[in-house]
């Protein structure tokens, strides 16, 4: 089976996964009010690479994991968590669009207005999104505790799960910080991007997988897990924030240089001030994080970073990190075909395409 076949079965196990717990939920939130949550929920969740679940279930197959339904019930939960990140986040960054959708904030709002109901439409739409946020994260432990999964099995992993959420709101943190104070160096770009992304994307759903099937936490599992899933995050979210500037809308879901408007401290922006000209570096402050920034203003910070030679830098860094994490799955203790199908997710998950 090709790798990209697999990672189909993968999706297809994961979105069963996910329909039928979101479908096991309803009748505890049955009153008519709540049906827009219920909505937000399954819109949020009717997209998605599913590369979380694709990691987990790979290190699952990796620690000698055989085929069982529970595994890709407890790998989807990882989805929950990832939509309650991604509502939160655009509350926070002040998004108009997810997915080529509203953003939840917006659709609430949106529901509001129409609606013609008292008090602030934006802020009952920030309001309700967080709480969406909130009950996707909620469920997301529920879905993986309520798994199937042996109980020895998901005591092993439980601490690694733990401190995933953890990790998650500290990038989070971390990357709101980092806009805050503005001093965007290569290594306070390179800690968010392995905080907020990498960590909670490839290395701990890679390390619960192969937890959850050794049913301990192996000195080889944390050695594998922070050479490759590190570097592979790492990778992941400088290729996410390239996307950020130059991505197409059609495949990324959201607007052109949203990342510029939304003043993102990446590697990419630290890169660019590192190398820019007075004049250059003038530009950058000065319409960087600026909400109205309109075409024009997005071409000529794309010229700048272009000009600058930061594009370049950071794909060339992309390469370093992918070439690493590949070389540390050459002798790595876990199964041949594990090891295929984490090199392919490696190769796809930092690819030019969104």
């Amino acid at each position: 089976m090709t790798a990209s076949a697999a990672l189909g079965i993968i999706r297809s196990e994961v979105d069963r996964s996910l329909k039928e717990f979101v479908d096991r939920q309803r009748p505890r939130v049955s009153a008519p009010e709540l049906a827009p949550l219920i909505t937000a929920v399954e819109d949020f969740l009717a997209t998605g690479k599913r590369l979380r679940p694709a990691f987990c279930y790979w290190g699952w197959r990796g620690a000698g994991g055989g085929d069982d339904p529970a595994l890709f019930t407890a790998a989807a939960s990882l989805e929950l968590l990832q939509a309650s990140a991604l509502v939160h986040d655009d509350v926070m960054d002040a998004s108009d669009l997810r997915r080529g959708m509203p953003s939840a904030h917006r659709r609430f709002q949106t529901l509001h207005e129409k609606a013609g109901w008292r008090g602030s439409a934006e802020q009952f739409g920030q309001g309700s999104a967080i709480l969406l946020g909130n009950l996707m994260l909620i469920w997301s432990g529920e879905m993986w505790r309520g798994s199937g999964l042996p109980p020895d099995s998901l005591a092993a992993a439980q601490e690694v799960h733990d401190h995933m959420r953890t990790e998650l709101m500290c990038g989070q943190y971390l990357d709101l910080l980092e806009q805050a104070h503005g001093d965007n160096t290569f290594d306070s770009a390179l800690r968010v991007a392995l905080f907020k992304s990498g960590k909670y994307s490839v290395e701990q759903p890679l390390r619960l997988g192969l937890v959850l099937a050794a049913r301990a936490r192996e000195p080889w599992i944390d050695r594998l897990c922070e050479e490759y899933g590190a570097c592979v995050g790492i990778a992941f979210q400088l290729r996410d924030d390239i996307l950020g500037v130059f991505g197409d809308p059609a495949e990324t879901g959201k607007p052109a240089g949203d990342d510029l408007r939304e003043g993102k401290r990446t590697m990419l922006v630290a890169r660019t001030l590192a190398a820019a000209s007075p004049a250059q570096a003038g530009v950058v402050r000065k319409t960087l994080g600026d909400p109205g920034l309109d075409a024009a203003g997005v071409a000529r910070l794309r010229e700048i970073i272009d000009e600058t030679g930061a594009l370049t830098a950071c794909e060339d860094m992309i390469k370093e990190y992918l070439d690493t994490a590949l070389a540390s799955l050459e002798g790595a203790p876990i199964t041949a075909r594990a090891r295929t199908a984490l090199a392919d997710l490696a190769v796809a998950a930092t690819s030019r395409r969104s």
